[in-house]
């Protein structure tokens, strides 16, 4: 395996670096912090390409022996060797340096689309949602042009992933979107619109796998992948799929409050179930939505949805009472409808 990397010396190593650090760093922050996944790849997204126009500028007076990219971009005849599999993903952190537009507009999509998914969903599968869509698009792309030399690269087939996704999922919500106006639309039109527009454009420019500066079929891939995987990765999740709710809301009284309480929720790993602090067995109905409360609760719109699933599925083991689901401005709780003093938790 011949790499460009071997030939690094130092600056190129830093510009590396520095790219790596750029795309990493949000996410990291974003999963230490429990703060929005989807917006820290935006932002991830973007530092990743003020690096490389940065690299560019430093190619063009010499301070850089070459592109530095090759290592990490998509080229369909050499991606199917192993050692090149890495591509599939890094390809997708990486945008062309001469159009600002592509990642603009990637940077749209996921902003606007990932955000309110991700509320449905909850952070882990979005991340799942997002690599299924980013995988999905590069392999399509490598399987219609096997023998092509000419690098792929880019996040649009993540983008069209979450389109999908969220299609699958939840295709009468309406989020805020500039299609015409900026206005709130129903995924299922913005959904169809992109996946309709896609596929006119691949049978009109390129008959579907002719080489172009735009990979059609990564986003149909990207688009199709998480449509149909998007079923397994949101079972068991805080929102059943196909739910009419009028959709998350990123208002701002409600996402002042939701933020308020998110910052002195109790950490649910760090406490016992209420049946096994009080030496009880765990009744076998609640098991389930039990491990995914406590597995899945970061957000304060993920707790509450999985507290009102147990509380359905569960009574007070004092009284055999209904158990219903208090908001405080310190989380979410559960409690006992008849005596509250019965069944509180977490306290």
């Amino acid at each position: 395996m011949t790499t460009v990397m071997s030939l690094f010396g130092a600056s190129e190593w830093f510009l590396l670096g520095l790219w790596f650090l750029a795309i990493l760093w949000p996410m990291v922050y974003a999963v230490r912090h429990k703060t929005s996944l989807a917006l820290s790849i935006t932002v991830g997204l973007l530092l990743g390409y003020m690096v490389q126009v940065l690299s560019q500028f430093a190619l063009s007076n010499g301070w850089v022996g070459g592109w530095l990219w090759w290592d990490y971009v998509l080229i369909p005849n050499r991606a199917g060797s192993p050692e090149w599999w890495h591509t599939f993903i890094s390809a997708g952190f990486l945008h062309s340096q001469g159009s600002a537009t592509h990642v603009l507009g990637n940077i749209l999509i996921i902003a606007l689309v990932g955000v309110p998914l991700e509320q449905r969903l909850g952070t882990r599968r979005f991340a799942a949602v997002y690599a299924i869509g980013l995988f999905g698009g590069s392999f399509a792309w490598f399987m219609f042009n096997l023998d092509s030399p000419i690098p792929s690269l880019g996040a649009s087939g993540a983008a069209f992933g979450l389109f999908g996704a969220y299609l699958a999922g939840w295709p009468k919500d309406e989020i805020p979107f500039p299609l015409i106006l900026i206005r709130k639309w129903p995924v299922f039109y913005l959904a169809l619109f992109y996946f309709g527009m896609e596929i006119y454009r691949a049978y009109a420019t390129l008959g579907l796998n002719k080489a172009s500066d735009v990979a059609h079929m990564a986003h149909l891939g990207g688009f199709l992948a998480a449509y149909i995987l998007l079923p397994l990765v949101a079972k068991n999740g805080p929102y059943a799929l196909g739910v009419e709710d009028g959709g998350p809301t990123s208002g701002g009284g409600v996402r002042s409050r939701l933020n308020q309480m998110k910052s002195s929720m109790v950490d649910m790993s760090q406490i016992q179930d209420p049946w096994t602090m009080r030496g009880l067995d765990i009744p076998r109905n609640v098991r389930d939505p039990l491990r995914s409360l406590l597995a899945s609760a970061d957000e304060p719109e993920t707790r509450i949805a999985w507290m009102e699933h147990l509380s359905e599925a569960a009574e007070c083991p004092v009284c055999t009472s209904r158990l219903g689901v208090v908001e405080r401005k310190s989380g979410p709780q559960l409690q006992c409808a008849q005596q509250p003093e019965h069944f509180l938790w977490p306290e």
